[in-house]
This record gives C-alpha cells, sequence and structure tokens, in this order.
C-alpha cells in the first residue's frame, strides 16, 4: 500500500455524539473491504479501533484510532474519534489534516450537541461530509424524524440517497436512490445482501426522494440545470458526476442509512466514499511560511515537490515508544532517511515507516503526498511541528490546544515518586497536547488541568498502568493572599547577648495600603545614619521574608507599602542578621495593627451556552458571587462574560454540564485580586486552618 496514486486516496474521519456507532461503522467498514477476517463488538471489546483497556473498560473511544483498508482500488484512510465533549481536542486535530467526514447520527437520539461541535469543525476545515444514520433497527428508531432533527440542526441541504426498508426488527435493507434499486441484507451481520426491484409500497416514496435529489444536484450545477429543465431527468452518470462536485464544494450533503451493528447499508457507504468525496488532489493545496523569511509559501499535493508533512498527533506505545503519526502533503517521507523539523529547527532521523490499523503497524518503504503515515522513536518533534525538507523549508499552521476548564492537584501515593510523576506526566502530554501540567508557586501543589473530570481521570488510570503509579487527585488549593487596609508604625527590636559579641537590631517601620495589583513597595527614609546603610538591605530582606506568610491564614502579604524610617544600632553587636531579624519582627507585629484582610482571586469566565440554558446558568453563576459583564449571541448560542471567584468555580465543569445537558463549554482567565466579602472571610480562614492543621498532622 505505499506509494499510492493521490488521486486514489480518501482521508476520511468517522465523526458523531458519543454512543451513535462510530467504532461499529468502522468496524463494518474494514470487514467489508476485507482488511478484518471478523466483525469485532463494542460490547466485547474485540473492535479494532477501540483497543485501549481504558476503552474496552468504559465502552467509549477515548482517543482517535486509525485504520485503512481498500475499495475498488481506491485506498481508504480511516481514524475513528472520540465523541465525548472532553476529548474533541484530539477529534479535531485529526479532521486538520483529513479531506471528508462521516457524521454517524443515531436514528433513536438523533442530533446531539457534539453531534453540531464536531459538524461545525468539519466545515470550519473545509470537508466534503455525509450523513449515516444508524441503529435503524433498534426499537424507537425513526429515519425521518431523524433526518428533520439532521435539517433543522445541523444543515437544510441535506439530501437522502437512500430510504430504509422497513424499520426496527424489521429494518432489513435499503433503496439506493441513484440506482433505483432495492438492497436486501441477509440476517447474519455478514454484509451479505441481494438487489431487488424497489417493494410496490415503496415506489412512490422513493421516486419522490429521487426527484428531490436530481434538482439538488441540478440546481449546483447550470449545465445539468440546463438539462434537467429540458428534460426532467438526469442520467445515473450525470447524477454521480454532479454529486461529487456538490459534495465537494459543500452544496450538498448526502444522507445514508443501515445499522452498523447488523452490517447493513455499508456497502453503499463504501461505495460513495470512494466515489463521491474528494481525493488530496480535489483539495486545495496546503499553505504554510517560510520560517527563515515569513513569507506565504503554498505546497501542491504532489510527490515530486518537496516535502511538507504535518504531525497530528503522537501516541505512547509501552513498547514501541513514541509514536508520531502525520499527514504528508507534498513530496514523500521514506524508511531510512532524514527531515527537518522547522518548528524545532532542528533535523530527524526517520527509521521505518508504517501504516497503522487499530493497533498493528504495517511497515511500508515510503508514505506519498497525500496519505496518512507513523514513525516512531522521533527524539524532538511534537504533535502540531512540521516535517519538511531542509533545502525548502516550510511551517504549516499548526493544531488548536484549547484552553483547559478544570484543574485538579495530584501527588504520587508513594513518597519519592515526584521525579517519576513527572517523567509520565511529560509522556502523557506528548500523547495528549490538551493535558496541561505545572506547579503553582504558592501553594506547592502539581496542577493538572484537562478538559474535564474524567479527562483527568483516565489520564491518572494511564499514569498507573504504564508507569506503575498510584496517584492521588483532589480539588486544588485557592491561591489566596492577604494584604492591609490600615496604617500602622511599629518597632522592631532584635537584642540578645550570649556572652562575648551579641545580637542588636533596631528599626521603625510604617505600614501602609497599595492600590489593588500595587504588589510591595520598600522605602528608604532613613536619615542621619541611625541604621548605616549596609544594613538597610537586610531590613528589607527580613520583612520580605515576613510577607510570605501573613497573619490570618499564613497566605502571602501583597499591596503594602514599607517605609523604613527611624532605628538604632550597636558597633559591635549589630550585624546583617540582626537588623533581618528586626525587619521580620517589625512586619509581623505591624500586620496584625493593620487591619488584615483576606483577598481571592477573581477570574474572567466566558461561558458558552444554547440560548434555552441562558437564565438557569445566569441564575447559577450569580449564586457564585459572579458578576455579569454582558451577554453576546454567537448563533444559536450565547456567551455569557463573568467575573466570579475561583473558589466558586473549581468544580464548575461538572456543574455546567448537569444545567445545560452537556451542551455547555467555558473558558477562564484569571482578572484580579479582591477582598474576600467581611460575612465569608470569617468561615473561609476557619476552613484554611483547618486544612493546614490536618496536613501538618498528617506530616
Amino acid at each position: 500500500m505505499s506509494g499510492v496514486e493521490i488521486a486514489r486516496i480518501r482521508n476520511v474521519a468517522i465523526v458523531a455524539h458519543g454512543g451513535a456507532g462510530k467504532t461499529s461503522l468502522t468496524e463494518a467498514i474494514l470487514f467489508n473491504a476485507g482488511a478484518t477476517s471478523r466483525l469485532g463488538k463494542v460490547e466485547d471489546g474485540t473492535t479494532v479501533t477501540d483497543f485501549d483497556e481504558d476503552e474496552i473498560r468504559r465502552k467509549m473511544s477515548v482517543s482517535s484510532a486509525f485504520a485503512f483498508c481498500e475499495w475498488k482500488g481506491r485506498k481508504l484512510n480511516l481514524i475513528d474519534t472520540p465523541g465525548a465533549s472532553i476529548f474533541l481536542t484530539d477529534t479535531r486535530n485529526c479532521m486538520k489534516v483529513l479531506d471528508g467526514a462521516v457524521v454517524v447520527v443515531s436514528s433513536v437520539s438523533g442530533v446531539k450537541v457534539q453531534t453540531e461541535k464536531v459538524w461545525a469543525y468539519a466545515e470550519a476545515e473545509g470537508l466534503a461530509r455525509m450523513i449515516f444514520v444508524n441503529k435503524l433497527d433498534q426499537e424507537q428508531a425513526d429515519f425521518f424524524r431523524t433526518l428533520e432533527d439532521i435539517r433543522r440542526n445541523l444543515c437544510p441541504v441535506a439530501t437522502p440517497l437512500q430510504l430504509p426498508i422497513g424499520m426496527h426488527a424489521s429494518f432489513t435493507g435499503v433503496v439506493d436512490l441513484l440506482r433505483m434499486k432495492a438492497l436486501i441484507y441477509q440476517d447474519e451481520r455478514m454484509g451479505k445482501f441481494s438487489e431487488r426491484e424497489i417493494p410496490s409500497d415503496l415506489r412512490p416514496k422513493a421516486e419522490q426522494l429521487q426527484a428531490a435529489l436530481m434538482e439538488v444536484v441540478a440546481d449546483s450545477d447550470d449545465r445539468l440545470l440546463e438539462k434537467y429543465l429540458e428534460t426532467g431527468i438526469l442520467s445515473n452518470e450525470e447524477l454521480k458526476a454532479g454529486l461529487q462536485r456538490a459534495v465537494i464544494e459543500g452544496k450538498l450533503i448526502p444522507v445514508l442509512c443501515g445499522s452498523a451493528l447488523k452490517n447493513i447499508g455499508v456497502h453503499p457507504l463504501l461505495d460513495v466514499l470512494v466515489e463521491v468525496f474528494p481525493s488530496p488532489i480535489n483539495r486545495e493545496a496546503r499553505a504554510g511560511i517560510d520560517p527563515r523569511s515569513g513569507e506565504r509559501l503554498v505546497r501542491e499535493s504532489r510527490e515530486d515537490a518537496p516535502l511538507s508533512a504535518l504531525v497530528f498527533k503522537t501516541l505512547v506505545d509501552p513498547y514501541a515508544g513514541k509514536i508520531t503519526l502525520f499527514r504528508v502533503y507534498s513530496g514523500a517521507v521514506s524508511s531510512d532517511s532524514s527531515v527537518y523539523n522547522s518548528t524545532k529547527g532542528c533535523k530527524e532521523r526517520i527509521g521505518q515507516v508504517m501504516l497503522l490499523r487499530g493497533k498493528n503497524q504495517i511497515p511500508v518503504p515510503t508514505i506519498g503526498a497525500g496519505d496518512l503515515g507513523a514513525v516512531v522513536k522521533l527524539k524532538e518533534t511534537c504533535t502540531g511541528d512540521t516535517l519538511c525538507d531542509e533545502r525548502s523549508p516550510i511551517r504549516l499552521d499548526s493544531v488548536d490546544i484549547p484552553s483547559p476548564i478544570i484543574e485538579y492537584a495530584i501527588a504520587p501515593k508513594t513518597r519519592g515518586d515526584e521525579e517519576k510523576m513527572s517523567v509520565g506526566l511529560q509522556r502523557l502530554r506528548e500523547e495528549d497536547p490538551s493535558l496541561q501540567i505545572r506547579r503553582d508557586p504558592q501553594t506547592k501543589e502539581v496542577i493538572l488541568a484537562g478538559m474535564g473530570k474524567a479527562h483527568l481521570e483516565i489520564a491518572v488510570d494511564r499514569l498507573k498502568r504504564k508507569f506503575g503509579l498510584e496517584i492521588q487527585m483532589k480539588t486544588p488549593r485557592v491561591p489566596y493572599k492577604e494584604t492591609i487596609h490600615g496604617r500602622t508604625e511599629v518597632q522592631g527590636k532584635h537584642k540578645k547577648q550570649t556572652g562575648g559579641h551579641g545580637q542588636y537590631g533596631d528599626c521603625w517601620i510604617k505600614l501602609e495600603p497599595l492600590p489593588r495589583g500595587g504588589g510591595y513597595e520598600f522605602v528608604n527614609h532613613i536619615v542621619g545614619g541611625v541604621i548605616p546603610k549596609q544594613y538597610v538591605p537586610a531590613v528589607e530582606k527580613g520583612i520580605v521574608e515576613a510577607m510570605g506568610e501573613g497573619s490570618l491564614a499564613g497566605y502571602p502579604v501583597v499591596d503594602v507599602r514599607v517605609t523604613l524610617y527611624d532605628g538604632s544600632y550597636h558597633p559591635v553587636d549589630s550585624s546583617e542578621m540582626a537588623f533581618k531579624i528586626a525587619g521580620s519582627l517589625a512586619f509581623k507585629k505591624g500586620i496584625l495593627q493593620a487591619n488584615p484582610t483576606l483577598l481571592e482571586p477573581i477570574m474572567t469566565v466566558d461561558v458558552m451556552v444554547p440560548d434555552e440554558c441562558v437564565g438557569e446558568v445566569i441564575g447559577d453563576l450569580n449564586s457564585k458571587r459572579g458578576r455579569v459583564i454582558g451577554v453576546e449571541a454567537k448563533g444559536k448560542t450565547q456567551t455569557i462574560k463573568v467575573h466570579v471567584p475561583l473558589a466558586e468555580i473549581l468544580e464548575y465543569a461538572t456543574q455546567l454540564k448537569a444545567i445545560t445537558g452537556d451542551r455547555g463549554d467555558y473558558t477562564v482567565e484569571f482578572f484580579h485580586y479582591d477582598e474576600v466579602p467581611p460575612h465569608l472571610m470569617e468561615r473561609v480562614i476557619a476552613e484554611l486552618k483547618k486544612a493546614k492543621g490536618e496536613k501538618t498532622a498528617a506530616h
């Protein structure tokens, strides 16, 4: 399968809401195309593309998986993508390197919010699309209700190419509206069918739908429209040619139907994929920039052009190591060669290039333009990097990594495993760049951030399975700070006589508040040498160290001006250490007298929700001490901008999902620190002191 002619390649994503049947459809496609010898089931954990232990246990896709097959002389590269909202970053990144998408919609549950999201991703990437209405064998399935749902929520030009024969337990096949034949399937999941005449009770509906199909196809092409207006009919060849143009241009979205689980309707879907969907040469040339000059470059999809390839996913295999997946846009990647990583500015040695079919790796000599491939053990290359010819470098647009929406503090259950945890997390992040890891400099906690709680739980499960690490997850501590309202003047005096040289340092300081965000300011107003100038920095050092732990709950003190204005010294017993201690004592005493208060981080949150959820979401945000700044309409959704304390939204991802039925999204960024309201401060301080006490007792 190496060196495939570009026009024969079809790069296709299988996308949907979770549970619509993506993996079952992928399994049926591979089986019918002869790429596998048996038809696996998600429930049994035997499918080609749900091979990860997490997927088998949860019976859902958590990572995009890759497979290929051949059908009627064309090579089909398939990516079975996750449908759960927490994994859609992976889905979107894969769609960036593909040319078409099969959107699976359940005929029982219809269009869901994740269906709308993946549809929008496909539209943004300019992908050709078709819709497969699945599960017509199940109770409460309804093809025409689902079709109306699709037209209302996804696309008004969704046009059936098929009509189901029967429904629920009596679903036995489909009417092919292109050829006006009935395909009747045997009830054995083997995909075998016979062509027959359309049942008489379905012929009127079939003729009506075929006429509607011809009309839409004719409308997309002036020449065909003229023929259609003259004769009222299009030949099968004209219909297919016009259909391909209309699909590539997005003027028509074909709707097919069947049952992936029962393997009904998959053969005609394969036919449409290879006959109607675009090859890489039907797509616009890929653009990028010259990393040396910044000029815009374009690479045609040709093997004789300089190499350009985009890395769109990284896998971490416990045996093979790091597996890098890429799409070649021009040129070719060959085994035992060198390429240039224009993103990192370094050369990479290519070992064996290969194709993937689930967890199976098939070595090939070359991956050519338009094709997808993989290579193991690249040292520097990560997801989003461009591989190219060093003599003609280009940097392609990278993949999108969204900001995480939920954070948890993590720690190894076994002391001494911190470094092992750090290495494991870094390996996980190579595989899933939507995970973020950082260390909070104030709370000293390691923070793992991602797209949802289940996302982080799966990451922790993988640390255990792949690296033998037991990890604890808990809600992170809020990085409170302390400040003062009042002004005061205090003395800090350190005097100690121990025989021989003693210790003596004496200083007077004035404390006063700065505006919010003012940080810290030290003013030296010493005159007349009452404190020698070599000891002034020591006083400030003592003050700065004391600011690290405030008087209310031990949080750092900010927004304070400290003025050093008087003091005294001893010519023999004074030292830098004595004045450092004196400065620390003065600050600790002064902070108690200056009306201290607690500050909390306030975040700017943009919440995107459907129109019907706006009122309930705003009410919930108000109950969290949120202050709504504005509401902006964007298509079918509203974006609510709000300032809300971080302490109130630590579990907001789960709460928003419950309120909106998983139809809401949000982004968070830091805004500023503000005072904790007086009626809450006592309770917060008591909880903080209790938590600190429990931590101290544990150690």
